[in-house]
């Protein structure tokens, strides 16, 4: 496939001044006009503030002012008086407002009315007023021009909270990324926190970030890494919560909400189902050390039962008790959010027995999309793993818990990730499959007509980047309700021009119709699909001195969670429903063969339409079609891993020596396809900063390591293969 030779080469975080750049410059186009029912501004117009103004309108005010100027190429003045040609910031308290939402209005909303001489924006709320401003943004950018039709509507959110973490870096919330944040659609930031003022990038100032976040009409939630294996039976139990969960709030009080999910909050649960223990205990816990092989009791050696972190224990309820008594003791609005992310792959029996006792007032979070049996072709059955746009969902676990939680009267929140990104491709900005995000668009709005969907996590810990994913669901997520397709579209004219706009939505159409085709394993997830075309080949077969088997990944001094996420040696995973490994290996690469194909039709189609680009586009232009085209050498990785698993594993039992030969010319072919994958990501790489990063693991897919890619399958090529050939 012919590759783009591109002249500049990223720093890294280079990608963080887009981030930063929340107005894009010159986005207006002057060869458009305005149209007989549209309002054109100009620099006659003004911004007029209300008396009094509420420091985020003033905010607004300022920032709807730099809009103009760097977008638009206009400067507005702001005035407090109201003039024939102004747009008017007002909330609907006050006096001056003769229109506007209801007094009971809905948080963020606002009514957006355009006449020929005045753009009046009338939020419910001051949050409202900028929400307002940012749409007057959006419909701008659509038009490319500074022109909207006449006419007037009130929008409201669809789902709040809308749940996001930080797309600049773990934990790293700059005021431009809140900036972002808040144009984005998002209401609320997710912080790690593992103590009071303590992160995993170590200390932070919680109420400086809470404040920060007020300006731009933001919340924080707290997401527990905080202590908490302790029984609220104990004695000792409530200065425990106290000293953990309770001096957290007590500092902190300001904060929306607390996230409390199974593996990070786990407790010494009485349930006999599970072990109560902090982790696993099998053969390798030390608490096992003693076991002698005259006990009769052989449980003593091996435990299966899970640790309570990933079981719907029958006394969470009691401990989540505890939990909210103390984070209210000092924030009594706070939003107790309980996520059953890590036990939807047991029984619905024991997992809506849970639910069922769940305290009325805390809030049920589940995932969306994971734990379906998925059998979309003969002789392959595959768990939907988490985090994945593969399946548009909802999944029955999610299904079944919305259903309980309407039963309950509980307050529903789901992990959507619709910021754009999954782990489906983990070091790319954002996944280019919008046909495949608008299914899972139109099943979250089912969802809350359904079983009441308020409120949803955007993202995990990768993040978020602006993209035409996240674009399309901040005009969704919001009444009235926009096609999407028809945003698509539009964003296509702006970002490609007029002509290459249709060949656009084609390619887009070719990478969603190709993701739809399969489903990854949770494997692949933490393997080939996690870093890309950087993930190794290893040799299986147990050569001396070349045994790579336990070769760990190299990570950065930057990375919070150096390799615990990633399996360099890819090794299949077997779980109780799927098909075995030697049946699915070789469906998935027949599978996902197929779905390359259709992902490499769409980037031939994205690369020859950038020939049609206007020359004052093709930059960004270049830079959206690089991460479809790295995502497809991804796929071409995670094929080439699977056939060397086959090769390996047939080569191990191989007896005939021609025949194992012959096995071994074919993991070189092999190698050198992945040679030649390799070698045409780095151009990606070297271009975009952000591919090859993700803000918890750092860079793990970057330029550095598909270098390192290339020595490690040269060593395979010239030193492990020769020596193995001595052998047979």
């Amino acid at each position: 496939m012919k590759k783009t030779v591109m002249k500049n080469i990223e720093p890294a975080y280079f990608f963080r001044h887009e981030l930063d750049e929340v107005h894009k410059r010159n986005r207006r186009n002057f060869e458009l006009k305005p149209r007989e029912n549209e309002t054109s501004v100009d620099e006659s117009w003004s911004i007029v503030l209300p008396e009094n103004a509420d420091h985020l309108i003033e905010y607004a005010a300022t920032d709807l002012q730099d809009y103009f100027r760097v977008s638009m190429n206009l400067n507005l003045p702001l005035s407090r008086e109201e003039k024939e040609r102004c747009i008017v910031l007002d909330i609907c308290n006050c006096p001056t407002s003769p229109t506007g939402p209801t007094k009971n209005a809905s948080k963020r909303a606002f009514r957006f009315e355009v006449t020929e001489k005045q753009i009046r924006i009338t939020g419910s709320d001051p949050a409202g007023v900028a929400q307002g401003c940012y749409y007057l943004e959006d419909r701008m950018n659509l038009r490319e021009a500074p022109y909207l039709e006449r006419g007037s509507e009130r929008c409201e959110r669809m789902f709040s909270p809308r749940m996001v973490h930080s797309g600049w870096g773990l934990d790293q919330f700059p005021d431009s990324h809140l900036n972002a944040i808040a144009h984005a659609g998002f209401d609320s930031v997710l912080l790690f926190v593992k103590g009071p003022g303590q992160t995993t990038h170590g200390f932070m100032d919680f109420n400086d970030l809470i404040e920060r976040c007020e300006k731009f009409g933001l919340g924080v939630y707290f997401y527990s890494y905080l202590p908490s294996f302790k029984h609220p039976d104990e004695p000792d139990a409530e200065a425990f919560f106290e000293k953990s969960y309770g001096e957290v709030f007590r500092q902190s009080p300001k904060a929306k909400g607390l996230i409390l999910v199974g593996e990070s909050c786990v407790f010494p649960s009485k349930d006999e189902r599970t072990t109560g223990k902090p982790r696993p205990a099998n053969i390798g816990d030390d608490t096992r050390k003693g076991a002698v092989s005259t006990d009769q009791d052989f449980s003593v050696t091996v435990d299966s039962r899970p640790n309570p972190g990933f079981f719907p224990c029958r006394d969470y309820p009691q401990w989540l008790n505890a939990v909210k008594k103390t984070v209210r003791k000092y924030a009594p609005e706070a939003d107790i959010v309980f996520w059953t992310y890590n036990w939807g792959n047991v029984s619905a029996n024991e997992r809506l027995e849970l639910i069922r006792n769940l305290p009325q007032d805390v809030t049920l979070l589940a995932t969306f999309e994971m734990f379906d049996l998925i059998e979309k072709y003969p002789n392959h059955r595959m768990m939907q793993p988490d985090y994945s746009i593969t399946s548009p969902g909802p999944g029955f676990y999610f299904r079944s818990e919305a259903e309980a939680a309407k039963e309950r009267g509980l307050k529903l929140y789901s992990m959507t990730n619709t910021a754009g990104r999954t782990w489906d491709f983990g070091v790319v900005p954002y996944i280019p499959t919008p046909y495949q995000w608008f299914k899972r668009f139109r099943t979250m709005k089912k969802a809350q007509d359904d079983w009441g969907l308020s409120g949803i996590m955007d993202s995990h810990h990768y993040g978020w980047f602006p993209s035409e994913i996240n674009e399309c669901a901040r005009w969704y997520f919001r009444s009235p309700e926009t096609d999407p397709e028809e945003i698509l579209r539009k964003i296509a004219i702006r970002d490609f021009g007029s002509e290459a706009a249709s060949d656009a939505l084609e390619g887009w159409r070719l990478w969603s119709e190709a993701i739809d085709s399969y489903t990854p394993g949770f494997d692949d997830q933490t393997g080939p699909l996690r870093v890309g075309p950087a993930y190794p080949l290893i040799f299986h077969p147990i050569l001396y001195p070349y045994t790579t088997q336990k070769l760990v990944y190299p990570t950065t001094p930057q990375s919070a969670a150096g390799t615990r996420w990633i399996e360099a040696f890819y090794q299949p995973e077997q779980i109780p429903g799927m098909s075995n490994c030697g049946r699915r290996i070789a469906e998935d690469v027949k599978i996902m063969s197929h779905a390359l194909e259709t992902w490499e039709r769409g980037t031939a189609l994205m690369r020859k339409m950038l020939e049609k680009v206007p020359e004052s586009k093709r930059a960004n232009a270049e830079k959206m079609v690089g991460v479809g085209d790295f995502c497809g050498h991804a796929i071409r990785t995670m094929v080439h891993v699977k056939r060397w698993w086959m090769l390996n594993k047939r080569l191990e039992i191989e007896y005939d020596l021609v025949k194992a030969n012959a096995l071994l010319d074919e993991m070189l072919e092999l190698i050198e396809a992945e040679e030649r994958n390799v070698t045409e990501t780095i151009p990606l790489t070297e271009a975009d900063s952000r591919l090859g990063w993700e803000p918890s693991m750092d860079y793990v897919g970057g330029t550095w390591h598909l270098k390192w890619k290339l020595y490690q399958l040269d060593n395979l090529k010239t030193k492990i293969i020769p020596a193995y050939r001595t052998s047979i």
